[in-house]
């Protein structure tokens, strides 16, 4: 059985009330809440990593770049496709709309 008392404790925000009622968000179109794994892990990020990807030689940006990769990767493996190359990534629905059209 889905629990959705389970999954609104994950994201801060929904432990707020408006009116006297719990929050619900359903604007996810163009932004969506995110759960307390993906703060964290945005602001270790940008506190410990922070760098340009593709774009440097140094330190952070192979660090930043390999992490890229990484993700590209899991993504990869999650959706079960059959190469990393078919795992693009885009700005969001508009372009990637657009890069298929």
């Amino acid at each position: 059985m889905y629990d959705v008392a389970k999954v609104r404790a994950d994201f801060p925000i929904l432990a707020r009330e408006v009116n006297g009622k719990p929050l619900v968000y359903l604007d996810n179109g163009a932004s969506a809440q995110k759960p307390q794994v993906v703060i964290d892990t945005i602001t270790r990020a940008y506190a410990e990593e922070y760098a340009n990807v593709h774009r440097g030689l140094h330190f952070l940006s192979n660090l930043a770049t390999d992490n890229y990769e990484a993700v590209r990767g899991k993504i990869a493996k999650f959706m079960n496709a059959a190469s990393e190359n078919e795992i693009v990534f885009n700005s969001g629905t508009t372009e990637g709309i657009n890069m298929v059209a």
